[in-house]
């Protein structure tokens, strides 16, 4: 039997707050779970205390056993430093933008690059002048 260590949610509409559970693989989001580790509510800050709760024994000893870990609950127990932060993934080519919206960026960006050498220009040219003039 394949175990995942994962969130099942909780609380009303748009309130949302997760139970961390040992659950088997196939087992449905919210449904049958093995073991309660913790719980975590997304709407405190991430310093506030009731925000992250986990119970480390126990978590370790499922890990130990094999437990797979989700994204979501390996981001947490990171901060924790139960296990180490999952590596970021790169997002597909598919949803980079495409030529003609690259084009227009690339524009955009050499427009802002010489207005911004302009203004430059302009106030050197106001210092110099400035310096020029004598003092009385």
């Amino acid at each position: 039997m394949s175990v995942r260590i994962r969130l099942a949610r909780g609380g009303s509409k748009k309130r949302p707050v997760h139970k961390i559970v040992v659950a088997d693989k196939r087992a449905p989001r919210d449904g049958r779970f093995i073991e309660s580790l913790g719980f975590y509510n997304p709407l405190l800050p991430k310093d506030h205390q009731d925000a992250l709760r986990i119970n480390a024994e126990a978590a370790k000893k499922w890990m130990s056993q094999g437990a797979e870990l989700t994204e979501r609950v390996q981001k947490l127990f990171a901060l924790v430093g139960l296990a180490e932060k999952p590596a970021i993934r790169e997002t597909p080519k598919k949803s980079a933008p495409k030529a003609k919206a690259q084009e227009r960026m690339r524009e955009a960006a050499e427009r802002a690059q010489a207005l911004k050498e302009a203004e430059e220009a302009a106030a050197a040219e106001a210092a110099a002048a400035q310096a020029e003039t004598p003092a009385e």
